[in-house]
């Protein structure tokens, strides 16, 4: 599979397939983009990936729209301070933010709930992007309710982190989209999904699976041409 399937992919509303690399988590990970989300679509990343279902931005905007990184809020108490100094095996900082319910759901759980908080994070990313910056913080301040059940993750840049957080904001980049993703880590039982039997489900579904690497050579190829 290409880059090039992965954006159209990405573009149609299906799932992608990203497995970020052996030298990382080497995990697969099941990735829409966020204005594609509908309540399908999180009965799929739930029932077919597994995992905990994230919705994903830049960390610019999550800024700009009030966020702190969830470790730094966690360390302003002092007796937890200490969790938020330990990493894990791969050494990435977290790049979760705060947890969030739209206003207008339920119990914030089911497909319809999480689905209409997701898309409404992406319409606050999109206000943001579209150069509406202050109705963009107005709406997340004024239609969000913390905390909730959809996780706000903030991607770094590549040559900081790289992570499926950044690789699908990347990618969302190279498809000329707005930097908004909601993916779920793929889980075998007992354990993360294999790259094999990924391999396989994707053959099966006809989905799209591409790695970290591809992600990243096509994101700094593009770079170096605007550069150039």
């Amino acid at each position: 599979m290409s880059i090039e399937e992965a954006i159209e992919s990405l573009k149609r509303g299906m799932p992608i397939l990203m497995y970020d690399s052996s030298s990382r988590e080497s995990e697969v990970d099941m990735v829409f983009h966020a204005s594609k989300v509908d309540p399908e679509a999180v009965y799929k990343l739930r029932a077919e990936a597994g995992g905990l279902i994230c919705f994903a931005t830049t960390w610019t905007i999550a800024r700009d729209l009030g966020l702190i990184w969830g470790d730094e809020l966690i360390a302003k108490v002092p007796k937890l301070k200490p969790l938020t100094e330990r990493l894990l095996f791969y050494k990435d900082r977290p790049a979760f933010t705060i947890w969030v319910n739209h206003i207008g759901v339920r119990t914030g759980i089911s497909d319809k709930d999480r689905s209409k908080t997701i898309q409404e994070l992406y319409k606050t990313v999109k206000l943001y992007v579209d150069g509406h910056k202050i109705e963009a913080s107005k709406k997340f301040i004024e239609e969000f309710q913390a905390p909730g059940h959809v996780p706000l993750l903030a991607a770094r840049e590549l040559k900081e982190r790289r992570g499926h957080t950044e690789l699908s904001i990347a990618l969302s980049s190279l498809a000329n989209m707005e930097p908004a993703t909601t993916f779920a880590e793929m889980l075998d039982f007992g354990d993360s999904l294999s790259l094999e039997k990924a391999k396989k489900i994707a053959i099966k579904n006809e989905y799209v699976l591409i790695s970290g690497k591809e992600v990243i050579e096509a994101y700094e190829g593009e770079k170096m041409r605007w550069n150039s």
